[in-house]
């Protein structure tokens, strides 16, 4: 069966989109069969993945209000499998207000589970029904952060949330540790940055990842051209740290 891992933060513009559709990029690469899925109804890594998120289209919305099945959304891109989102799916907090919304993400994806290694969900910079949605279906949370005072505020709210969806959903739910992004490794504030973030992954018991990713403008030109980065930039310092990333997850079991 396999693993699902959600990538999230509330915080918006930290590389959780980046970071999803990098790892997914690196895990087909070795030779896995993942599945991206994007939950948040900006629909970014829809685009970036070079699947058709728009309002027609059979999308992550459809399926969670059961008008079609998880096979008819799945869209085959030159990366990875895709099921998309759109605008649409910022309605749902309202849409499904029933006993047992916060397993709907868990109950679509299972008849899925055996066909891939991975299933990776991009959710929403949002602490809402969807990242409940997202966190009660996973195996795993990667929680990607810059380097900066304010991401690091935001991971004791959300520390918050995985203990409740723990407690009432899914008591096998584990971090699969922090990601500290855009980081510009010769300077003196991410060196302090990460010594902040060491202590906090100690209080909270949560793990952090060994490898950082550098800040480099080649991501935001490969997401524009709906290219992998690891197609369009190799050589790059961010291709090469995510390339560092999943070997790292790989090599911890993850």
């Amino acid at each position: 069966m396999g693993k699902v891992i959600t990538f999230s933060n509330q915080k918006g513009g930290v590389g959780k989109t980046t970071t999803t559709a990098a790892v997914a990029a690196g895990l087909r690469r070795r030779g896995f069969g993942v599945l991206a899925v994007d939950l948040d109804p900006q629909g970014n890594l829809s685009f970036c993945l070079g699947a058709d998120g728009g309002e027609l289209c059979a999308s992550i919305y459809n399926v969670l209000k059961g008008e079609i099945s998880i096979e008819a959304a799945i869209q085959r891109t030159k990366t990875v499998d895709v099921i998309a989102s759109n605008i649409l799916l910022s309605g749902i907090e309202l849409e499904f207000t029933s006993s047992g919304r916060e397993y709907l993400m868990r109950e679509a994806l299972e008849p899925i589970r055996n066909r891939y290694d991975y299933i990776l969900i991009d959710s929403p910079p949002a602490l809402s029904i969807l990242t409940v949605n997202a966190f009660t279906a996973s195996d795993l949370i990667v929680v990607p952060m810059l380097s900066d005072i304010f991401s690091l505020q935001g991971i004791a709210q959300l520390h918050d949330t995985v203990e409740r969806v723990r407690a009432y959903c899914n008591p096998s739910l584990r971090y699969a540790g922090i990601l500290l992004t855009r980081c510009m490794p010769r300077t003196l504030l991410a060196s302090e940055i990460r010594g902040t973030a060491e202590m906090i992954s100690a209080e909270l018991h949560i793990p952090i990842f060994k490898t950082s990713i550098r800040s480099s403008i080649a991501v935001c030109e490969a997401q524009s051209l709906q290219q992998d980065l690891f197609s369009y930039s190799p050589k790059n310092p961010a291709a090469m740290d995510y390339k560092a990333l999943v070997d790292e997850m790989l090599a911890s079991g993850i």
